[in-house]
């Protein structure tokens, strides 16, 4: 058994981080895969100036739309990358898909909803195409590991105003349900499966009203592994203290046959 760390992040822009020097605390924190979010950057946009250390691989899946999402993932395990287009069949830049020994890791920036009726149409189709996608894996006796912005808070724990925000996209009871499909799939959220019921912990804050100063948040960034993983997971944790965008970065590390 190796044991491994994975951190995920939506960075909301990675050039507006690398100004900011916010991506430096990864030269300090021992990691073996960083997955980004909404990179909003192509490959060659993407500055060198981001951290100091070198990953071996790393694998950069831009939007065809120019300026937004995008995702990133950097490591140092050798395996194999793809942008899972049987997923992100609009080519939005929204999965790396790497896979490793028997693993196949997803990092992933989910659509949201929140832009009207069609989109929030997709974001469930995405969701759909995704959940099949990693059962087809499953049976093939892949072991599944998978991160990202969710853009959906699960259960009323997972945001600080649920009243006020029944009938907000990221909390809407058909996305909600989604995920009490994912888990009754046989898919662990690692934070809860970690801290069970702790409550006040959020990933991600409006700019708006100082809403991060008083954790008026939603947690919508998520580690979730396949049961057959359940054993094997040591710890999962959300940096909160890590500034530079309108999430925090969160973590796992598990134990795992390499």
């Amino acid at each position: 058994m190796k044991r491994v760390t994975f951190v995920s992040w939506n960075v909301n822009g990675i050039r507006a981080v690398a100004k900011k020097g916010a991506l430096k605390w990864v030269d300090e924190m021992p990691m073996d895969f960083l997955g980004l979010q909404e990179i909003k950057a192509e490959a060659d946009q993407i500055p060198d100036t981001l951290f100091e250390r070198k990953f071996k691989f790393h694998s950069i899946n831009s939007s065809s739309n120019k300026g937004q999402s995008g995702v990133a993932l950097f490591t140092d395990i050798r395996g194999e990358a793809s942008a899972c287009e049987e997923v992100d069949i609009l080519h939005e830049g929204r999965i790396n898909e790497y896979h490793f020994g028997n693993i196949a890791f997803f990092n992933v920036y989910f659509p949201n909803g929140q832009r009207g009726e069609e989109r929030l149409a997709y974001k469930l189709a995405f969701y759909d195409r995704f959940l099949d996608y990693i059962n087809r894996l499953r049976d093939e006796e892949k072991s599944i590991i998978f991160c990202g912005d969710v853009n959906t808070a699960h259960k009323e724990i997972d945001i600080a105003r649920p009243k006020a925000n029944e009938g907000t996209s990221g909390f809407l009871p058909i996305e909600r349900a989604w995920m009490d499909k994912l888990v009754a799939n046989g898919y662990i959220d690692t934070f809860r499966h970690v801290h069970g019921d702790k409550p006040d912990r959020y990933t991600w804050w409006s700019y708006r009203a100082g809403a991060r100063g008083r954790n008026v948040g939603w947690r919508i960034d998520y580690f979730f592994v396949s049961d057959d993983l359940k054993e094997q997971i040591v710890d999962a944790d959300i940096l909160d203290q890590i500034m530079g965008s309108d999430h925090c970065p969160i973590t796992l590390t598990i134990d795992l046959k390499l």
